[in-house]
């Protein structure tokens, strides 16, 4: 397992070409797998299932249609973005099995801020409940989305991945209607009050990966 952290931002579209032969290595032996950390500058992407009814500002920042799963998502500075280069096909050809550790993997690093992240039936990604904020019209707490998860798989190796809010500017989210749900927010960890950074988070992420992955 090769670990990789960029400093700088980087471009999306050089971000795919990246994924896409590494992907390729690993499918023929010639690369170990491989988790990549790393934040680009404001965007947004569709994924397969987007609507264009959900981009409601399409010119505020450059648009990429991708491959992955899932609709319109928001990527920018102060979001930590965690590329997944795994064999999956090694680990039981098991597509929902492998998007559940994906999802565990994101709710075991914010368990290390004491953050509570939850799955919810319908809705992607992770999401935490906000009970200082007013309840939703039918009573039940507000919640808001703290990271999003979208894969591709070629050859039974995945690439994209999952991408946790950090400290992005919450406002970019208002161009799109993130993964199509309008009753529902978008926070940060330090939205919610706690002064956490990216080296942090890249810590949490790689302390939790072992015990959901077992590598």
């Amino acid at each position: 397992m090769e670990w990789i952290t960029s400093d700088d931002l980087v471009p999306y579209h050089d971000a795919e070409i990246w994924m896409e032969a590494r992907a390729a290595a690993i499918a023929e032996g010639t690369a170990p797998e491989c988790i990549w950390l790393l934040e680009h500058p404001p965007l947004y992407t569709a994924g397969t299932s987007a609507k264009a009814a959900d981009l409601t500002d399409p010119d505020r920042f450059p648009v990429y249609p991708t491959k992955r799963g899932g609709q319109y998502t928001y990527h920018g500075p102060g979001q930590r973005v965690a590329y997944v280069m795994l064999d999956v096909g090694a680990r039981g050809h098991d597509v929902r099995a492998f998007v559940q550790q994906l999802e565990a993997w994101v709710i075991a690093a914010l368990a290390q801020f004491n953050v509570r992240g939850e799955i919810r039936c319908g809705r992607v990604g992770v999401w935490v409940v906000r009970p200082e904020k007013a309840p939703l019209p039918d009573g039940s707490p507000a919640e808001d989305k703290i990271a999003a998860i979208g894969i591709r798989l070629r050859k039974w190796i995945s690439f994209h991945g999952i991408s946790i809010n950090v400290e992005p500017d919450l406002d970019h989210f208002s161009g799109i209607v993130p993964c199509g749900i309008t009753d529902y927010g978008v926070t940060s960890l330090v939205d919610m009050g706690l002064p956490v950074t990216m080296d942090d988070v890249d810590v949490a992420l790689r302390t939790s990966f072992a015990d959901v992955f077992g590598d």
